[in-house]
């Protein structure tokens, strides 16, 4: 049969007429050019021109009873019996009716309807109709109106819905060495319908080694999408959690150790797990001062760009002098300081 008008309207094949004008008021409400912004009036002007043609075919008994025996191409010719049917060779007079003027008669068996009336006379302020704006179909304007309507599809195709940022957490081992995610999205895209719809889609993310807070991972149009407008993207930004050794400065790691003040004078033994997973002994014989770090290259986080180089892995020394001293420990610690003076 081609294009299903009851479907159109969302009634069935036995409702009456008042049933289909409740269906097709919601529907034209809905769907009016008038009630969309201009980013989404190219889909809405062709829904509500469906909707007009189903209910013009449907509330008018002949043309019911033509497209219920034989479909929508039939209601082109003039057919009023089974033998005519495949003999059809000529046109109905004037065609099919303008989308507008199937509204304007509706409108006018609703009196005070306050939306309709509102509508109605955005329509005629402005004149314009479901196939572009201005009267340009009764002018004989049909070169302008199609630039127009041609313009209006370009523009729309470069139109996309507001993009949509996520957090994406991970940790300084993620970031280190680099890991592979699958994310389970939903989002939202009309139906065959027009309706919104959620649909769930796993995404792939491919986290590379270095990596930084604020990195962005965009997947263009998976995003939700609007009436009229392309899907919008969906965008990751990575955030970087907070690890229980090391502190990221940049490229650099950074960790710090608390030691005593016999260590910080005597020397210290240190041994690091690296994000990685490897085993690192730091041996420290220097005399640890205040604002002292041990340096060692090629130990901090990986450079994204150049993910072979690493930065700089930094200690850095808190240390803890003791609360009280007593007056043997003073003097040991003077004679020992002044001999090595």
């Amino acid at each position: 049969m081609g294009v299903d008008y009851y479907k159109i309207l969302k009634v069935s094949r036995t409702s009456g007429e008042e049933e289909l004008k409740r269906s097709y008021k919601k529907l034209a409400m809905r769907w009016h050019p008038d009630k969309h912004p201009s980013g989404t009036q190219e889909l809405a002007e062709a829904k509500f021109k469906q909707i007009c043609e189903a209910y013009d075919v449907l509330s008018d008994p002949t043309k019911r009873q033509i497209y219920d025996l034989y479909g929508e191409d039939a209601l082109k010719y003039d057919v009023s019996s089974p033998s005519a049917a495949g003999a059809a060779t000529h046109r109905r007079d004037g065609g099919r009716r303008e989308a507008k003027d199937i509204f304007d008669d509706f409108l006018n068996g609703f009196g005070n309807d306050g939306d309709y009336n509102e509508i109605n006379h955005k329509i005629r302020k402005n004149n314009d109709n479901i196939n572009g704006k201005g009267n340009s179909k009764r002018s004989g304007n049909n070169n302008n109106n199609n630039d127009n309507n041609n313009n209006n599809k370009t523009d729309s195709k470069k139109s996309k819905a507001a993009a949509i940022e996520n957090k994406l957490g991970c940790t300084l081992e993620e970031l280190y060495k680099g890991s592979k995610r699958k994310m389970v999205i939903c989002r939202i895209v009309p139906d065959d319908s027009g309706e919104p719809s959620t649909v769930e889609e796993v995404l792939a993310i491919d986290i590379k080694p270095g990596w930084k807070r604020g990195t962005k991972i965009t997947f263009p149009e998976k995003g939700n999408q609007e009436p009229g407008l392309l899907p919008g993207d969906l965008i990751f930004v990575i955030d970087e959690k907070q690890h229980a050794t090391f502190k990221r400065d940049g490229n650099d790691l950074i960790v710090n150790k608390k030691i005593s003040l016999v260590e910080a004078l005597s020397g210290k033994t240190l041994n690091l797990t690296t994000l990685d997973g490897r085993n690192l002994t730091i041996e420290v014989s220097d005399v640890v001062k205040p604002g002292h770090e041990v340096l060692i290259s090629g130990e901090g986080m990986p450079i994204s760009k150049e993910p072979k180089t690493k930065g700089t892995l930094r200690i850095k020394f808190d240390v803890k002098f003791p609360s009280r001293l007593s007056a043997d420990q003073k003097a040991d610690i003077k004679r020992a300081l002044t001999r090595s003076s």
